[in-house]
């Protein structure tokens, strides 16, 4: 406004004053001095810690908070940096402004740390000033380490899982699980067993929070019992050790079950024929002649627990001939099935006789005419169960069928390696079974559990895929493979981060 009207207005400039030490022309301050002259007459990180001895866990990689508590940090972390803060005594004299790691030799035992710091010192005039602490790592192994050291076989805690069953192929998905979650970090060992795993812990507090995973993941029940090692009179303090017996329901996912009279009828007249399309903390049960479903909870099975009638391990693969779709397609617990007719031939009666079967399936939205499927026999099948017996005027159907069958296209690929691996838990054998684990079988029970991780992208969603450095693509085996076999996507894969002493020496030797 003053412009417009023609006035001119007279800029304030700032006055400058001598310092009373040195004489430079400054901004005027409460002291009079400059920065320079300040720093030098005060110091206000005198007093402050520019030292000191912080204790490490070689073993755990953990950091001692005094007085007991053990803390996980990696190197040049906000954890770490927030423990070193802590560490400092009288910081609360001054404010603390910014803090960052000072880069140091990853041998060298020592952590620095930068600090910068504020503080009011003459006349109110605030002064700023940067000052380096130095930690020195001294290795000091935890109570927990120094007794696995000691005694490697001294546990406190171990978990017994079982699941009574012919096949392994619970535990493998266990497994990706319990890597995925990072839920047996605790355990000091792990050992296979001949229809198990056993974990054992340190401590009895981490071997019930693994108990609490097992529980959201699986449908378990459990039994615990502890053991006297030994009592001290005059502190009255006891020493146990406990051990937690789980057993997992036998009942997979694919199994052929028949309900008992009861189950029938609290389900609302469900089944009794019902497959198991899916396993977690519940259990989802689905009619394939009807495509009626139900879930069934931990608590509603082992009230009224039942067996399968026939499991993965007896499926027989048939050739499409003919499909006639009966419905749309139905959303049950994340899969998507309709029912149609269909007829089917075993192919093992190729050449042998033309006995066609006609049926109902519940793959009707996946099947054509010339595909194959895998399903269970029960024309040909010998089933000696209780609860079939409890029926009297049921009529088995001549077959069931269970899902898709890419097995001709997966002899193509056999000995190939894949583009994607999995991680497994450092297990050791235990030594009364390794004569009875057969080797052959495990192999071929896991290599059924990789195509299944192919087929099924449910099961992929919960687990972690990683890139095969060793896969080297080839055009010519992919065109040869056939684009119909399904397969992981890449953008499913995670990489695979893997850090060596010698790479890190060889970087600092370049930097």
């Amino acid at each position: 406004m003053e412009e417009e009207a023609g006035m001119f207005r007279v800029h304030q400039t700032i006055g400058s004053v001598l310092c009373c030490k040195c004489g430079i022309p400054m901004a005027p301050n409460a002291a009079n001095m400059c920065v320079k002259c300040l720093r030098s007459e005060v110091d206000i990180t005198e007093g402050l810690q520019k030292h000191v001895i912080i204790l490490h866990c070689p073993e755990c990689d953990t950091y001692l908070q005094p007085p007991r508590t053990w803390i996980k940090a990696q190197l040049e972390s906000k954890e770490l940096l927030t423990f070193c803060v802590k560490r400092l005594k009288n910081l609360s004299k001054v404010k603390l402004v910014h803090a960052e790691f000072v880069w140091t030799e990853p041998h060298s035992k020592r952590i620095k740390v930068k600090l910068r710091v504020q503080k009011e010192v003459l006349n109110g005039a605030i002064l700023e000033q940067t000052y380096i602490v130095e930690y020195v790592q001294q290795d000091h192994m935890c109570d927990s380490c120094s007794r696995v050291q000691a005694n490697p076989d001294q546990w406190v805690a171990a978990i017994q899982l079982r699941q009574h069953v012919s096949h392994r192929r619970t535990f493998f998905y266990l497994e990706q699980l319990i890597l995925r979650h990072d839920a047996a970090a605790r355990a000091i060992k792990i050992k296979q067993m001949d229809q198990g795993i056993d974990f054992f812990f340190a401590n009895r507090s981490h071997a019930v929070k693994f108990l609490e995973f097992l529980g959201k993941v699986a449908p378990i029940k459990s039994r615990h019992d502890k053991q006297l090692v030994s009592h001290d009179p005059k502190s009255n303090n006891y020493n146990y050790k406990y051990t937690f017996s789980v057993e997992i329901c036998p009942i997979c996912r694919e199994d052929l079950i028949c309900l008992p009279p009861k189950v029938v009828v609290s389900l609302g007249n469900l089944g009794p024929l019902v497959l198991c399309t899916k396993v977690s903390n519940n259990i989802i049960l689905l009619d394939p002649s009807t495509l009626r479903h139900c879930f069934m909870d931990a608590d509603q099975y082992w009230r009224v627990s039942f067996k399968s009638l026939l499991s993965s391990r007896q499926l027989v693969e048939y050739i499409i001939l003919d499909v006639e779709a009966l419905s749309s397609e139905v959303n049950v617990g994340g899969s998507k099935y309709a029912l149609a007719d269909a007829q089917v031939a075993r192919v093992s009666d190729f050449g042998k006789n033309d006995k066609i079967f006609t049926i109902k399936t519940h793959l009707g939205h996946l099947l054509n005419p010339g595909d194959y499927a895998l399903g269970y026999d029960l024309y040909g099948a010998n089933s000696n169960d209780i609860e079939l017996d409890k029926y009297k005027g049921f009529s088995l159907p001549d077959v069931i069928l269970i899902r898709k069958s890419y097995e001709e296209k997966h002899q193509r690929k056999r000995g190939k390696p894949r583009h994607w691996k999995l991680k497994s838990l450092n297990m050791e054998v235990d030594s009364s079974t390794r004569g009875r684990i057969d080797e052959e079988k495990m192999y071929s029970e896991y290599e059924e559990f990789l195509k299944d991780l192919e087929e099924n992208p449910e099961m992929r969603f919960n687990i972690s895929l990683y890139r095969n450095k060793e896969y080297q693509h080839s055009e010519v085996a992919s065109m040869t493979d056939g684009e119909d076999v399904p397969s992981v996507p890449l953008e499913e894969l995670l990489a695979d981060l893997e850090l060596n002493d010698e790479d890190n020496d060889d970087e600092s030797m370049k930097g």
